[in-house]
């Protein structure tokens, strides 16, 4: 015949063994969860990354440059579009990199989506072989570069 004691101490033995696993299972499932949470986290950031680029892609102007421009060494780099003092975008900061010398008077001309020109702007771009930097061209105040506008360096 068992004794009590050796039924309280198997029931006690029970017990902790239990409560041990039913931890061990608590804390595997909230690192379960948690790890779903990340996977969840990650999808939604990437899918909102993925959104924003579209969304870039899509107000983004193109900016062409003259094959003349392309023939004496001129490549572009990034571009901004902002407002000199007025409520429109009429000013577009320019960076220009010099595969050879050049110093030249250019223009740039804008245009709308139904490529129409709505503006002019001109300055002069001097740089040396190996050189880059960034490049204004003012356009008139009356002149808004929306999105998807073309922009012509000549």
């Amino acid at each position: 015949m068992v004794s009590k004691m050796k039924i309280h101490q198997l029931t006690t033995l029970i017990l902790l063994l239990s409560f041990f696993s039913c931890d061990r299972i608590a804390n595997k499932t909230k690192e379960g969860i948690n790890r779903g949470g990340e996977v969840v986290g990650e999808s939604a950031t990437e899918f909102f990354e993925g959104v924003s680029e579209g969304v870039d892609k899509t107000l983004e102007c193109k900016i062409i440059l003259s094959n003349d421009l392309q023939k004496n060494g001129i490549k572009t780099g990034a571009y901004v579009i902002d407002s000199q003092s007025s409520s429109n975008k009429n000013k577009l900061t320019l960076y220009i990199m010099f595969d050879t010398d050049f110093n030249k008077e250019v223009i740039a001309k804008a245009y709308n989506k139904s490529e129409l020109e709505i503006g002019r702007a001109k300055t002069t771009i001097q740089g040396q072989e190996g050189d880059a930097g960034y490049y204004t061209f003012l356009f008139n105040k009356q002149t808004d570069i929306g999105f998807r506008n073309t922009i012509i360096i000549e």
